[in-house]
């Protein structure tokens, strides 16, 4: 079933800046499988909408009047959301210790804002589908450089991190430390010599077992309690 015959991605776009808000909508529009349900000019707004018009993602901006895009990701994604929104964060570089919080709120992924807009419409394709959108290289310059510092375990955190992983088998805890690095399910298969199939299935294992919901988590988790660093 080719794109155009397919029920179409409903995106709502949160963006303060009109005429960039003004360009996504136009990018987004002239795709035959996507479709612009709503736009939004500031967090509460983004909220509010979410809710009502139920978009299968949102494109949302981190820095926003009224409420900032953190926190809306948060009331529309986070942990405590029964039937949480796919969101795509999209930021400068200038931005990008708030880009790992909002990873943290619940964000299914991010791109920067000087992304070809190719990438901005396959992200939004990758998201709907159920997949987290981490860019490798960016994933060690953001979660790596911010994690230690924003999140670094205390000893009795230390001590629930490791009962945490003690459920995952010693190839799984391998496997989710180059998740954690940003390296793809291909770089992975080619540093731990596995097939592609293989590390496919570990990724799934450890979702599974430490209650994880996607990718993001998988890296977000893993600074959090620990396992690696901003050294490796």
């Amino acid at each position: 079933m080719g794109l155009a015959s397919a029920a179409p991605i409903r995106v709502l776009v949160c963006e303060d800046q009109e005429l960039v808000r003004t360009g996504y909508v136009t990018i987004f529009t002239a795709q035959p499988d996507l479709e612009v349900v709503g736009e939004a000019a500031d967090g509460r707004a983004a909220v509010e909408a979410a809710g009502r018009l139920r978009p299968d993602v949102v494109v949302m901006d981190i820095r926003m009047p009224l409420l900032d895009g953190i926190e809306a990701t948060r009331l529309l994604a986070g942990p405590e959301v029964a039937d949480p929104v796919k969101v795509l964060v999209v930021t400068t570089f200038n931005l990008d210790e708030y880009v790992y919080e909002a990873l943290r709120a619940g964000a299914s992924g991010f791109l920067l804002k000087d992304s070809p807009p190719r990438d901005l419409v396959q992200g939004i394709r990758t998201i709907a589908a159920g997949e987290s959108l981490l860019a490798p290289a960016v994933t060690r310059q953001l979660v790596g450089r911010f994690a230690d510092r924003i999140v670094r375990p205390a000893d009795d955190r230390k001590r629930a991190a490791a009962r945490a992983l003690s459920v995952l088998a010693p190839r799984e805890t391998e496997v989710l430390e180059l998740i954690a690095e940003g390296l793809s399910n291909a770089e992975i298969a080619d540093r731990m010599v596995l097939s592609r199939e293989t590390v496919k299935t570990y990724v799934s294992r450890i979702l599974t077992k430490l209650g994880l919901r996607d990718r993001v988590q998988a890296v977000v988790f893993a600074h959090r309690v620990g396992l690696v660093t901003a050294q490796g």
